[in-house]
């Protein structure tokens, strides 16, 4: 793997632990420096760091609170 590479994983330590969970990554990158910002979208789907993922997460954080509001209410009644 190329020293600018190995250092920017080093700084990244999501990336960090990405790698060491996906080990093809690794082998990926040593052929191919270039394939960082690829293993980058990669780790942020895995993560569930995507607008989608997040929008999704905050959703259900939503439907949550409402259903704890409206059990309040129904033992307040």
């Amino acid at each position: 793997m190329e020293q600018e590479t190995y250092y920017f994983l080093e700084q990244r330590q999501d990336l960090w632990n990405f790698i060491r969970k996906n080990p093809d990554w690794y082998r990926y990158l040593s052929r191919d420096a270039n394939r960082i910002e690829e293993m980058e979208q990669t780790a942020k789907q895995f993560y569930g760091k995507t607008i989608p993922q997040r929008l999704e997460k905050a959703q259900q954080n939503i439907q949550l609170v409402s259903l704890i509001i409206d059990m309040a209410g129904a033992f307040k009644d």
